[in-house]
C-alpha cells in the first residue's frame, strides 16, 4: 500500500508496509499514482503533456529501483505475526492506579464525573494499593521494567499513599529483579515544592493538566465555585517542568468545540516555555455542546497543518519544542506488537480502582461488564482478557485500508466500544485526526531534514 500526499510544500510518498519514506519531485509524485496500474509506454503517454518522456521514464526507473529494494510497494511485513500475536504469554507490565476517585475540580469534559468513575469517592488505602503492585510483580513474568501511573481524580488528593506505595515498589525491586517506572498526573492546585522535590526523585514522567489559554482553560476546568484554576496552577507547573530541565513531563491538555482553534493554545504554551506539551481532542457523545463533530474535522485539519508549520519554523530557528501527536520514530519504531495492538489495554496494561477492581484501562473503569478482577484474586475473566488479546488492526476492517494503522496501531479500544459497542470498531473522527496527525509529523521530519 502507498499513500502520497502534499503538504506544506513537499510531495510525500509512503510505502506503508515497509514504513519508507519518500520526498520526492514532481514527477516522482505523478508517476508513483499509476506505477502500478500502467504500463512504462502507457504512463508515458498519460503524463507527455506534463513531463518530458527522458524524465517520465528516468522517475520510473527510480520507482522500479526502490521497489527491488523493498522501499516501495511492499508487501505487508506484519501480518504474519497475527497468530504469534494472539498466542502471546499474558504478561501485565503496567498499571493505572486509580490512587483517588476524587477530584478539587469540576472538569465539564472529564469521563471520571469528577473523578468518581460512576461510582462512589473513594481514596485507595496503602494495603490496596500494595496488593496491587504485589499481583503486578505476580502477573509480570520475565519482565523486568514496570510501570505504575498514579491517577486520579487527582492523585495528590491521596499524596501519603503515593509516597508510601513508590517506597513499597522500591523494596520489591532487587527482590524480584524488577525496575519500577512511576509515573504521575495532577491538576496542579496541591502542587508545592514538596511534591515536586519527590517527584523529581521518584517520578519518570509527569503529566500536568493544562488546556492553553487562560480562558480556554478558566471554561473547561474550574473549581466547583466555578472560578478558574488557571492562575493558580501556571506558575507551579512552569517552576515544575523547568526544575525537569523541560524533560520528562508533558502539559496536557484538551480541546473542543468551542476551541477549535487549539493550536492557539499549543503555541500559548510554547510560548510560556514548556517545550514537552501535548493538546489533544476532547471525545464525547455529541449530545454534549462540547463535543467534536463532524462538520469540525475540516477546521482541525487546516490547525494541525497550521501548527505544523509553526513548528517547523520555530525548530528551524532553535526555538522547537515537541507536540506529542507529531513525535515519530522513522527510523526504529515500535515493536511488531505494539505496531499491531498499541497501548496493551486489557493485556499488558490494566486499571485499579481504589477498592481494588481491575479494569481494562481507566475509561473502562466502572463498565461492570469489563470487570476482570481484583487484587486478592487476580484476573478471573481471562474471557474479556482473550478479547482484548485479539484487538488489533487486522481485526478491525476500517484498518485493513488505512495507511495510519501502523502508526495509531488501531486507536483507542475505550473510544472504539463507546462509538460503536465493539473494542474492534473505530471512533472515524479520531481516525480522521489522526491520519492527518501522522502526514504531518511525517512532513516535520522531511522539513527538518532538508534544513
Amino acid at each position: 500500500m502507498i499513500h502520497q500526499y502534499k503538504n506544506n510544500g513537499y510531495n510525500i510518498v509512503l510505502d506503508v508496509n515497509s514504513g519508507a519514506v519518500h520526498v520526492v519531485d514532481d514527477v516522482v509524485y505523478d508517476v508513483v499514482a499509476v506505477y502500478e496500474k500502467s504500463s512504462l509506454d502507457d504512463i508515458v503517454k498519460q503524463l507527455a503533456g506534463k513531463y518530458s518522456e527522458e524524465d517520465i521514464r528516468e522517475a520510473y526507473a527510480e520507482i522500479s529501483e526502490l521497489k527491488e529494494e523493498g522501499a516501495l510497494f511492499t508487501e505487508d511485513i506484519y501480518e504474519e505475526y497475527i497468530d504469534n500475536f494472539k498466542n502471546r504469554e499474558h504478561v501485565v507490565k503496567a498499571l493505572c492506579l486509580h490512587i483517588a476517585h476524587d477530584c478539587n475540580l469540576a472538569c465539564k469534559y472529564c469521563f471520571a464525573e469528577e473523578g468518581e468513575y460512576h461510582g462512589r469517592r473513594a481514596l485507595m488505602s496503602f494495603e490496596v494499593g500494595k496488593k496491587a503492585l504485589d499481583f503486578l510483580v505476580a502477573s509480570s513474568g520475565k519482565r523486568k521494567n514496570l510501570e505504575v501511573d498514579f491517577f486520579g481524580g487527582e492523585p495528590l488528593m491521596n499524596f501519603e499513599v503515593v509516597k508510601q506505595l513508590v517506597e513499597y515498589g522500591r523494596s520489591l525491586e532487587e527482590k524480584h529483579n524488577k525496575k519500577f517506572r512511576f509515573t504521575l498526573t495532577t491538576n496542579g492546585v496541591l502542587l508545592n515544592d514538596e511534591v515536586m522535590e519527590f517527584a523529581n526523585r521518584e517520578m519518570g514522567n509527569v503529566v500536568l493538566s493544562v488546556d492553553g489559554r487562560k480562558e480556554v482553560h478558566d471554561h473547561m476546568r474550574p473549581f466547583r465555585n466555578g472560578k478558574g484554576s488557571y492562575d493558580l496552577i501556571m506558575p507551579k507547573f512552569k517552576k515544575f517542568a523547568d526544575s525537569r530541565n523541560q524533560m520528562n513531563y508533558y502539559v496536557r491538555g484538551t480541546f473542543t468545540h468551542h476551541n477549535l482553534d487549539f493550536s492557539k493554545d499549543v503555541l500559548s504554551l510554547a510560548d510560556m516555555g514548556f517545550e514537552q506539551i501535548s493538546v489533544e481532542p476532547v471525545v464525547a457523545p455529541d449530545t454534549e455542546d462540547y463535543a467534536i463533530k463532524q462538520e469540525d474535522v475540516q477546521k482541525l485539519l487546516e490547525e494541525y497543518d497550521t501548527l505544523a508549520k509553526e513548528i517547523v519554523s520555530r525548530k528551524k530557528a532553535g526555538k522547537g519544542f515537541n507536540f506529542f501527536h507529531f513525535m515519530i520514530d522513522l527510523n526504529g519504531g515500535p515493536c511488531v506488537y505494539k505496531r499491531l495492538s498499541g497501548c496493551g489495554s486489557g493485556t499488558e496494561y490494566l486499571a485499579v480502582t481504589p477498592w481494588g477492581d481491575l479494569y481494562p484501562c481507566h475509561q473502562f473503569v466502572g463498565q461492570e461488564e469489563f470487570l476482570l478482577g481484583n487484587v486478592d484474586e487476580g484476573i478471573v475473566r481471562e474471557d474479556i482478557c482473550e478479547k482484548f488479546k485479539g484487538c488489533n488492526v487486522y481485526a478491525k476492517p476500517k484498518c485493513k485500508e488505512c495507511f495510519a494503522r501502523f502508526y495509531c496501531s488501531g486507536g483507542c479500544a475505550a473510544n472504539a466500544y463507546n462509538f460503536t459497542g465493539d473494542i474492534n470498531g473505530t471512533y472515524d473522527i479520531g481516525c480522521e485526526l489522526q491520519r492527518k496527525r501522522v502526514e504531518c509529523a511525517i512532513m516535520i521530519k522531511a522539513a527538518m531534514a532538508d534544513n
